[in-house]
Formats: structure tokens, sequence, C-alpha cells
């Protein structure tokens, strides 16, 4: 079970990943804030090197990882978003990973993630088949499992996300955040409720 994740824990992220991800702009919506009546604005995490928030976790797991897990390698089962993220960061550290995905997972996707130097393991036709890949690597071959959402880590550095929000944006009532596997929705809300505890949090 993933253990709970503190404000102090997002904060040490945010200087693990300082220079590695961006801090994306936040920025209202003009066409937003008419048909609600209310000031909406929208953080830009398409901005990141990767396209994607996912950059945020990916990052700080590995500049968490020991001396010795680096030598291991890092393996995670993905639909894109994580599996490029994660190459992305095993790179810049001169990290094996090895990233393994179903066939449903489109070509673009595994273009992206092979150009940054990944392996990638095709398996099945689920997430659930791409995982039992995973957990057979980390059995056989002593990797590191660094999975999507639900990791410490990856949570921590998801929040990173939701500092930033709070200090673009000082004043929001609400942050609304998309709700999936739930690791940037929990980083998120351990940050703002941490540093903004009247703001609401949605997911």
């Amino acid at each position: 079970m993933t253990s709970a994740t503190t404000l102090a824990d997002i904060r040490a992220a945010r200087e693990r990943i300082a220079g590695k991800v961006e801090r994306t702009p936040t920025v209202q919506s003009q066409s937003l804030t008419d048909r609600v009546g209310q000031p909406i604005h929208l953080k830009l995490e398409h901005h990141q090197t990767t396209g994607a928030f996912k950059l945020r976790g990916a990052s700080n797991a590995i500049a968490s990882l020991s001396p010795e897990d680096k030598t291991r390698g890092v393996v995670a089962a993905s639909t894109g978003n994580h599996g490029r993220a994660l190459a992305h960061a095993a790179r810049l550290d001169g990290i094996r990973a090895v990233i393994c995905m179903s066939r449903l997972v489109p070509d673009n996707k595994l273009d992206a993630i092979r150009r940054l130097g990944a392996e990638i393991r095709i398996v099945g036709n689920s997430q659930d088949d791409a995982q039992k890949e995973v957990e057979k690597l980390v059995a056989e071959q002593g990797l590191v499992m660094l999975p999507p959402f639900d990791h410490p880590d990856i949570i921590a550095g998801q929040g990173t996300l939701g500092l930033e929000i709070i200090e673009q944006v000082p004043d929001a009532a609400s942050v609304l955040v998309p709700l999936s596997g739930g690791g940037l929705a929990s980083g998120v809300a351990a940050a703002v409720k941490g540093v903004s505890p009247n703001t609401k949090v949605i997911g």
C-alpha cells in the first residue's frame, strides 16, 4: 500500500526535479470564464518536454533511486505518457528503462518512447497483460518497478503541479483535477490543501 504523501514530500520533490521539468504557465481561459461567469484558469502541462504532467512523477522517482537501484534499471507498464516520461527521465541519468505495453498502444507512442532509448516489450491486449510482464522482469532481472500512479515518489512529483497552481493563482477557490489512476489527483490534493486549506479540490 502506498504511504500518504505529505506537503514536505512534495516540496522535496520540487527541489529534486528542478531543472528537469518545466514550471508550466497557468493562463486564464476567456471562453470558459465567459461561460461560467467566474475566472477559469488552465494549467498548461502540455508544455512539458514529453507533453504531459507525467514527467514530474517520473523525474522525481528516478531522482529518488539509490545508486544500487539505478544500476538495476527501471521498468513500468504504460499506455504511453508514463512510459515516455520514464524513458526521458531515465535517459538523463543514464539508466536502463524497459516499458511494457499492450498491442493496443498506437505506433506514434511507441516511436516516441523508442526514440528516447527505452526498451519496449509488447505483451497481450491489455494493461493487465503488460503489468504481468513488468512483474516477470522484476522477478527475473531485478529491475525496479515504477508504476504510473501508485507510488509515493510518483505522487509527490505530480504534486509539484499543485504547488505551482496555488503560487500562480493564490485565490483559487477550486481546483479541478482529471482522475484516472489517482496519482495526479492525490498529489495535487496534498499540495493544494497543504498550502491553501480552504481551496476545494475536485477529482
